[in-house]
């Protein structure tokens, strides 16, 4: 009972100090973990790599999202109506962490074409998540 006692205090007091990150060291976590993990089992359609890189001094991730589409105004359109949907899903498996952007983090998003011509843009911050959430 007496080595319990020490054990789990020095276990709850690790965990304290994990949660205590700023939000810049979660931005900087998120950008690793994003291109070490998810953006290697990432599978939609039409879309051959993602990535994230973050900006610290200005509080945001941009996140590319690289397609083998061509760029014409079929492709624009139909990326302006289900990139939005892409997010929401990403958001809603914590692909994208809310908690990033209540923290005040901006996530810029790019839906690219094969030569990287913007076809979708979508700024994510806390005045556009309820929007995009709905």
């Amino acid at each position: 009972m007496k080595k319990i006692i020490p054990t789990l205090f020095a276990a709850a007091l690790v965990m304290s100090l994990v949660s205590c990150k700023n939000t810049k060291q979660k931005l900087q976590e998120y950008v690793v973990t994003y291109n070490k993990s998810t953006a290697k089992s990432f599978h939609e359609e039409n879309i051959t790599l993602t990535t994230a890189r973050g900006y610290l001094e200005e509080g945001k991730i941009e996140l590319r999202f690289e397609t083998n589409l061509k760029e014409n105004e079929s492709n624009k359109s139909a990326a302006v109506s289900s990139f939005p949907i892409l997010l929401k899903k990403m958001i809603k498996e914590n692909k994208i962490p809310q908690e990033l952007i209540e923290e005040g983090v901006r996530f810029d998003t790019y839906f690219l074409a094969d030569d990287n011509t913007v076809l979708a843009k979508e700024v994510i911050n806390k005045e556009a998540l309820p929007i995009l959430l709905k």
